[in-house]
């Protein structure tokens, strides 16, 4: 059972996602990368970031960084501390709620992301099927 966050993780996230026909539907006409930040708080001590490159429903390539020097810079970024991000896994937190609440941020186009919450949501729920140790 992989550990969040870590490689392992991301990899079974990655495969996890390239399998959900409903991410896929939902998410076919997206074109863009994002960066997932994972921010220390009192549970998790350090910043760590998920690369995505997400190409009409696929997932192209998925990289679990300790710094953002090892990633590229992406179209879209959401980050909230590591104990919100527990929340989110375990569908306590609703992704776009999240933002709106103020437990995590986006930066990049909030308009192209509203277009897409159902790929959102759909991302969230592939996350759940991961098993994951916290």
């Amino acid at each position: 059972m992989p550990k969040f966050p870590s490689s392992q993780w991301v990899e079974e996230y990655a495969k996890k996602l390239n399998e959900n026909d409903a991410y896929k539907d939902a998410g076919k006409t997206w074109e863009g990368d994002l960066v997932f930040v994972v921010e220390k708080d009192q549970s998790f001590p350090k910043d760590v970031y998920i690369y995505l490159d997400l190409y009409h429903g696929e997932c192209r390539k998925a990289v679990y960084a300790e710094s953002l020097d090892q990633i590229p810079k992406a179209a879209f970024t959401y980050k909230g501390p590591y104990s919100n991000w527990r929340r989110l896994i375990n569908k306590e937190i609703d992704p776009i709620q999240g933002i709106l609440t103020g437990k995590f941020k986006l930066e990049g186009s909030m308009m192209k992301i509203m277009r897409y919450t159902k790929a959102a949501k759909e991302m969230v729920n592939t996350a759940t099927m991961v098993q994951t140790e916290f």
